[in-house]
């Protein structure tokens, strides 16, 4: 039976290996083109480097370069525009690429049957891993599902992508450019919050948005940035008006923010889900309630070519269900 199977395995991979030989005849390339050369080739068109496909690839920077070199010379056609950071694909690259992925991505599914799923090395925001992603992957680690986790911010995380570091990434803002897919995955609320203590004292001087806006100056604010982007966001978007208050407090990240706020330090901004629990517990109030409160929209972004891992694909597919509830 394995006999046969491998028999099926290798049929598939010729006939994919065909694939990509039509595709990249259809794109006029030499019909003896080097499979190894399409595959650096789509490897630095969905990096946007030379050097961030090269570890992938297995192979040094200089061989990825001269690599593509000889890719442009067989086609005839310029591939990249060489930046002082990165490549950029021509209009050329970009056709080709759409020819040769599924092709590529199809034989190195199957290079790869029978072997052990690799680990699936997903990034975001520190306190949404913790207090969403986390507990929503449970089933699948207890499943086999093997997970390696990064926390940062979005801008590092999809550089590191980009360079082929992580396979999903949960980001607070849709990536820029084409080389990364990305589908919206949930929308955030921000909640004006204090203790109990400080909200008695703030409500019982502010009646209006306006009194509201009065009465918070004599309390501190507690941030994690020095530019408070998220209780400007807030203020802007709630109060239509400009945020004058300096923080009292900052602190390194949300959850900071979170345990001083608790504790009685002032007032903040933060996200419903890390709070939520504060709130139905008594132990955090709203000092805001308006009809459209701040969303901030989550994305789930995929590194082209991770889905060659199965199990890349159920943890997508389970964080976009638990996200339904989010």
């Amino acid at each position: 039976m394995r006999a046969v199977a491998k028999l099926d395995t290798m049929k598939n991979q010729t006939g994919v290996a065909r694939d990509v030989a039509v595709a990249a005849g259809s794109r006029q390339l030499p019909s003896h083109a080097d499979l190894n050369l399409l595959r650096t080739f789509l490897a630095v068109y969905r990096t946007g480097s030379f050097t961030a496909a090269a570890p992938g690839l297995g192979l040094s920077q200089p061989t990825v370069t001269a690599q593509i070199r000889t890719l442009e010379q067989q086609t005839g056609r310029d591939l990249f525009t060489r930046l002082p950071r990165g490549v950029e694909p021509t209009p050329y690259a970009h056709e080709l690429a759409g020819q040769l992925a599924g092709p590529l991505d199809a034989l190195a599914g199957l290079e790869g049957t029978g072997a052990v799923a690799a680990p699936v090395h997903l990034a975001g925001p520190s306190e949404l891993l913790c207090v969403r992603v986390l507990p929503a992957l449970v089933p699948l680690v207890t499943d086999g599902v093997q997970l390696r986790v990064t926390q940062g911010l979005p801008e590092p995380l999809l550089e590191e992508m980009r360079s082929g570091r992580h396979d999903l990434v949960i980001a607070t803002r849709r990536p820029r450019g084409r080389a990364l897919e990305s589908v919206p995955l949930a929308d955030e609320e921000y909640v004006l919050v204090a203790s109990p203590a400080w909200a008695e004292r703030v409500v019982a001087q502010s009646h209006t948005a306006d009194g509201l806006c009065t009465a918070l100056r004599e309390v501190p604010m507690v941030t994690y940035a020095e530019d408070l982007p998220i209780v400007r966001r807030y203020w802007r978007s709630v109060f239509g008006r400009q945020l004058t208050a300096r923080p009292a407090l900052t602190v390194p990240n949300l959850y900071a923010v979170l345990s001083a706020v608790n504790a009685g330090a002032g007032y903040s901004v933060l996200p419903r889900s890390l709070c939520q629990e504060y709130l139905d517990s008594g132990r955090l109030a709203l000092l805001h309630d308006p009809e459209e409160p701040p969303l901030n929209t989550l994305f789930l972004v995929q590194r082209p070519g991770a889905d060659a891992n199965p199990d890349v694909l159920r943890v997508g597919s389970l964080l976009r269900k638990a996200a339904r509830a989010w």
